[in-house]
């Protein structure tokens, strides 16, 4: 039961991160490498919070707020830069953010303080657990009823958001962002509020996986991080509210199989990439679009 729970508590997080991109990539019609960079912000924000006493609620709400002000950093040049370009940027924003979590270190100096404000390579461990409104939660029932609780709430949010007429124009700025302007809107507006959004979502999902694993480090901002977070929204669905639950559940599922095989420790990780590639690649053949998508990238 236990185990279940375990998986419903990582599908929660997995979900809340492909639906955040998914507003990106699905609905913007933007490529982007820096979104697990976010979700290590949302973390890092959530851990140094809880260093310094400050509860559950008002840490969530902080590392929102942190993610989307950073989020300039790969929006505002989205105003001009545009596929292979805007690619290469957020990937450069991805680099930036990976550097600085890994290097902000300073021997001797208190975690969390401004000379060792990530503990560098080492990471952030003992991070307190959940405690909403002066219930603690402790227990591995009560992390999987917050989990989805948020995600249910994550998900209202964004299926709001994308029927809007707000995220209708969010869809005719991708299809045809000419067209978008010559009927007077504010596509680079858009874009910027798009992207606020995601990186504060992923911000969330970022807070989840700290109050859960209690610890973090620099590596879960990792390039391939990145990666297995478009690789769920592709495989999903481009542009589709299923897309991203579905893509979710099944890069989810292929470790948990791969568990099975009884492979040695030592090669698990290599095969767990080299499946996920494959099942990239197969998608890419045989239905572009995703399981559930409507939309892929490059289209007009």
């Amino acid at each position: 039961m236990k185990y279940l729970l375990h998986l419903l508590i990582y599908f929660s997080i997995y979900a809340i991160q492909a639906m955040s991109l998914n507003i990106v990539m699905g609905y913007c019609g933007l490529f982007t490498l820096a979104h697990a960079g976010y979700f290590a912000i949302g973390a890092y924000t959530y851990a140094i919070a809880s260093l310094h006493g400050i509860g559950f609620v008002p840490a969530l709400i902080l590392a929102v707020l942190v993610s989307s002000l950073l989020s300039l950093l790969v929006s505002l040049p989205a105003w001009r830069l545009k596929g292979d370009f805007f690619v290469l940027l957020s990937l450069a924003a991805q680099s930036l953010i990976f550097s600085l979590l890994y290097n902000w270190y300073s021997p001797g100096e208190a975690v969390g303080s401004l000379a060792n404000l990530t503990n560098g390579p080492f990471g952030i461990a003992d991070i307190s657990l959940p405690n909403i409104f002066g219930f603690k939660i402790d227990s591995i029932e009560g992390t999987a009823v917050c989990c989805v609780f948020i995600l249910v709430v994550c998900g209202i949010i964004v299926r709001r958001l994308v029927s809007s007429p707000w995220g209708r124009l969010m869809q005719c700025q991708r299809d045809d962002e000419l067209a978008a302007r010559s009927l007077g809107k504010n596509v680079r507006l858009v874009k910027v509020q798009a992207f606020a959004i995601a990186c504060g979502l992923v911000a969330v999902a970022g807070v989840l996986y700290a109050s859960y694993v209690a610890y973090i480090d620099a590596t879960m901002s990792s390039l391939d991080a990145s990666i297995l977070m478009a690789c769920m929204v592709i495989v999903g669905g481009l542009g589709s509210f299923r897309g991203p639950l579905i893509g979710a559940a099944v890069l989810l599922a292929v470790p948990e199989i791969l568990r099975y095989v009884h492979m040695p420790d030592a090669y698990a990780s290599n095969v767990r990439m080299l499946a996920y590639g494959f099942l990239l690649i197969v998608m890419m053949h045989v239905r572009p679009q995703g399981l559930a998508g409507r939309y892929r990238l490059g289209e007009t």
